[in-house]
């Protein structure tokens, strides 16, 4: 890997840890439910975004595949709780 694309790499992790603590104190501070879960959703598609960087890092193909689930089990863990936030219970 040359060394400006590992700088820009490791500079663009660095950006996508700040973004991952603002959305943290927006899941602890916020002032709704509404909006702790889509602080929530945001932190999972900067996660997978994370895994992609590191995939390019590492020139590994397994980031990727864990970057696909990881982004599968956050969208179905946001589904149930819109459902659980729209209705009060997640299985009818």
């Amino acid at each position: 890997m040359s060394p400006l694309l590992s700088l820009a790499v490791s500079a663009t992790l660095l950006l996508y840890m700040l973004a991952m603590v603002i959305g943290l104190v927006r899941v602890l501070r916020g002032p709704t439910a509404q909006d702790r879960v889509l602080a929530l959703d945001f932190i999972y598609v900067v996660g997978m975004l994370v895994m992609l960087a590191l995939a390019i890092r590492y020139d590994s193909a397994m980031y990727f595949e864990g970057a696909l689930l990881m982004v599968l089990f956050g969208f179905i863990s946001s589904v149930a709780a819109a459902k659980f936030l729209l209705r009060g219970e997640v299985i009818e």
